[in-house]
This record gives structure tokens, C-alpha cells and sequence, in this order.
């Protein structure tokens, strides 16, 4: 089966930076449903066509992908308003920061804590991947029609390879497993 347009496509893949570093590796096979909100369109429409056992290999910049760096989205905040336990790498949803957190800071976004001071906390919405151009080398593993469901849904559910844009009007995107 040739991918369409509301089929659902499981694949594997390699994820480097441009310097070849690997930032990620999936090697069980993972679906998602072309044209819902799966997948980046960069990524659907070099896929369509294809069909099980291609290979695609793939260069996304920041913009097809996860956005550019936005300093906006750092916040530098008092270490008293978070608690004792905090450390780097935890994240928080923006509806869920904490009292006194800067009102400006968007609520629907996920911000990192990346450094932790005797007086303050600095928290970054952007996107781990913000910025940074990808090469993402697929396998197509399989081809299947979308189920009634998954087309309701928009997704073919796995919901760890969330792509929509955080921000409408700054750069960043959601999670890559």
C-alpha cells in the first residue's frame, strides 16, 4: 500500500544533529496517521508515495521542525517560590507554575528547569530541539488504512510524538518521546 493522505504508517528511525551526533533512536516500529497530528508536514510529505520497506532520508530545519530558539521563553525566578526538592531537568506545564512565577511566562508551555542558584531558578519553554536543523533517517515499516477512530481523533494515538505548536505566536513545539 502506497501512503496517502489519512493512512496510518508505522515507522523506525535515526535522529541526528546536523554534526551527526544521535539524538534519538526508535527501534520498534511506531504508528502515526499522515495528515493528522502526528507527525511534522515536512515529514508527511516527503513520506507520501512511499510504501513499506523505503527508506527515506531526511534534513528538517528548526522552522520545519521544532521551532528557532527563543530567549523570550527564558525565565530567571526566584529560588523561594519553588519547592525544596527542585532539580535540573524537571519540567513544568505553564498552568502549572508556581505562584509568583512571571505572569508574562505563556501557560501553554513546557518549561525545563536548566540551572539551579542559591537565589534563583532558571526555567526555558523552548524545545530541546529548538534551533537545531535535524537529519532524520526513517524506514517505513508498514502501511495500513485509518480506522474511523483514528481519523476522528486526528491520531493514530501513540501520544508520546506530540508535534503541535506550544506557541502561536513564538517559536517551539511540544515533545519528542
Amino acid at each position: 500500500m502506497e501512503i496517502t493522505n489519512k493512512c496510518v504508517v508505522a515507522l523506525t528511525w535515526t535522529l541526528k544533529d546536523t554534526l551527526g551526533e544521535v539524538l534519538d533512536v526508535l527501534d520498534d516500529p511506531v504508528e502515526f496517521l499522515i495528515g493528522g497530528g502526528d507527525l511534522f508536514a515536512t515529514i508527511e510529505e516527503t513520506l507520501e508515495g512511499h510504501e513499506t520497506g523505503a527508506r527515506v532520508e531526511m534534513q528538517l530545519e528548526p522552522e520545519q521542525a521544532f521551532g528557532d530558539f527563543n530567549d523570550q521563553l527564558i525565565f530567571l525566578e526566584p529560588r523561594t517560590i519553588f519547592p525544596a526538592e527542585i532539580e535540573e531537568g524537571l519540567t513544568f506545564e505553564g498552568s502549572a507554575l508556581p505562584e509568583g512565577f512571571n505572569p508574562s511566562a505563556p501557560k501553554d508551555a513546557l518549561y525545563t528547569v536548566t540551572d539551579i542558584y542559591p537565589d534563583h531558578v532558571v526555567l526555558d519553554g523552548n524545545h530541546p530541539l529548538a534551533g537545531i536543523a535535524l537529519r532524520l533517517n526513517l524506514k517505513v515499516e508498514s502501511v495500513r488504512s485509518a480506522t474511523p477512530e483514528e481519523l476522528e481523533r486526528g491520531s493514530a494515538g501513540v501520544g508520546f510524538f506530540r508535534i503541535s505548536p506550544v506557541h502561536t505566536t513564538a517559536p517551539g513545539n511540544d515533545l519528542l518521546h
